[in-house]
């Protein structure tokens, strides 16, 4: 049974859109960055390894602008969770996207999981939530690379992802497994 629709690199990306916790509204087709939007999915205020892992990328959002890349993390959790995740995580630099439904994160290959109970740092699970994900999407909004998991564990390193975004813009490197018929 096929539960999510695949998008390969060079394919048109959705125009993803969410709330953001300071009132604006971030939509992928509206961005103007110079090489790449970085699309960041993360479970949620429960989840202790996102709290590491977005305060990583909360320090390096600077050097993702520097290369023309536009950064963006975003889950389905409410606006007030989101704002504590905000505030009890310490992220100052990073553009937090909330509320981002269910549906839609199925409809570009999200996986989705059901709460259970408390996690380890004392924070309910919601019912269901999205498992975390990284697209990197190119200006004219086509699928550039990405990495979707059903677990919490053992995600891209922003420093290499960095490091790889400057090797590809220096040398225009090409958008890899865009084969789709074989």
């Amino acid at each position: 049974m096929q539960t999510s629709n695949r998008v390969f690199p060079r394919q048109n990306f959705p125009d993803v859109s969410v709330k953001l916790i300071n009132g604006q509204r971030w939509s992928l087709s509206q961005q103007t960055n110079q090489n790449f939007s970085m699309l960041v999915f993360y479970r949620g205020l429960h989840c202790p390894i996102c709290a590491k892992y977005l305060a990583d990328l909360d320090r390096r959002v600077e050097k993702f602008r520097q290369l023309g890349v536009g950064v963006v993390a975003i889950s389905s959790d409410t606006q007030q969770r989101a704002m504590q995740t905000q505030k009890d995580w310490k992220l100052e630099n990073l553009d937090l996207g909330y509320g981002f439904e269910l549906q839609t994160a199925r409809e570009i290959g999200l996986y989705i999981s059901a709460g259970h109970g408390k996690t380890s740092i004392g924070i309910e699970e919601p019912d269901k939530f999205i498992e975390p994900a990284l697209f990197v999407v190119r200006p004219d909004q086509t699928l550039y690379f990405s990495s979707v998991q059903t677990m919490p564990f053992a995600r891209p390193n922003f420093a290499e992802v960095a490091s790889a975004l400057e090797f590809v813009i220096t040398n225009d490197y090409p958008a890899r497994g865009e084969v789709v018929d074989i």
